[in-house]
């Protein structure tokens, strides 16, 4: 994919150079095709936490990196062509590599070009985002008050470091830019710190206090939320059409798939407490 990406950056290049060397007439207003735009939602998609869910961004022995997936904004030469195009346009990793490309604008007497940018995953539409809470189980702390004779107080001390992945649930091309637009979108729709992996610091606690009577096991359990983000990726074949000054983008070959994908939320734990007269 880079190298796809390097030759495509000489091509353009090439027509930087040979574009502005002469005059044409001016060229007869041509009807831009539609643009396809995202739908707006007004509903409040953010999901709600429970109770039993506590930040540890704080307590954490780990410091995991903040994710921050920021729409990239087009430049106003990316924006132009994007808006030329008939399918919408979200991939990041296109729209940087639009951003760095220039043409000039300078026009040519018969210039006709059409350069294949190759295949890319365009956008991507999220049908549902869905917490699981107990998505995957990172520490058990234990006592054993069966002998006894007053409540034991426990409390939460992971014991140790804990690496939660997350990721598509089958694989897809350019799974890696799939990744970038569903971690976007989810980000955007559940309000939460999310990313597709996180880590559990060997040492982080919490105050809270949980008794255990006596004749009793005290079982806490520690577990990794998730997303479940579900949605549809749509792909295509992208060509930058040059005519006389003209600029525009033609997407063909269009294809959509249904993808799934885990993403952990970071820096949060679900704990759920149990107190039992026999072993567990």
């Amino acid at each position: 994919m880079k190298l796809m990406r390097t030759a495509l950056m000489v091509i353009l290049a090439f027509f930087v150079a040979t574009t502005g060397l002469h005059a044409e007439t001016t060229p007869k207003k041509e009807s831009k095709p539609k643009t396809e735009k995202a739908p707006k939602s007004t509903q409040d998609t953010s999901v709600k936490i429970p109770n039993s869910v506590l930040n540890i961004a704080k307590e954490n022995t780990y410091p995991n990196s903040t994710q921050d997936q920021p729409y990239l904004q087009p430049s106003e030469w990316s924006q132009e062509l994007i808006e030329t195009s008939n399918v919408r346009i979200e991939n990041p990793n296109l729209i940087r590599m639009l951003n760095e490309s220039t043409v000039n604008k300078a026009p040519t007497i018969g210039l006709r070009a059409t350069i294949y940018l190759g295949e890319w995953p365009l956008n991507y539409a999220s049908t549902e985002t869905s917490p699981n809470w107990e998505y995957q189980k990172v520490n058990t702390n234990y006592f054993d008050n069966r002998g006894g004779k007053s409540n034991y107080q426990i409390h939460y001390v992971q014991e140790a470091q804990k690496v939660v992945k997350g990721g598509l649930t089958a694989k897809v091309p350019h799974a890696d830019d799939v990744e970038k637009m569903m971690l976007i979108k989810a980000m955007d729709k559940s309000k939460l710190p999310l990313a597709f992996q996180t880590i559990v610091g060997a040492g982080t606690k919490k105050d809270q206090v949980y008794n255990i009577s006596p004749k009793r096991l005290g079982y806490l359990y520690a577990y990794a939320p998730a997303i479940n983000e579900k949605g549809k990726v749509t792909y295509g074949e992208v060509f930058l059409v040059m005519k006389g000054t003209k600029r525009s983008i033609v997407v063909k070959n269009v294809t959509s798939q249904g993808v799934g994908a885990w993403i952990p939320v970071q820096d949060h734990v679900h704990f759920g407490f149990m107190a039992s007269e026999t072993p567990r």
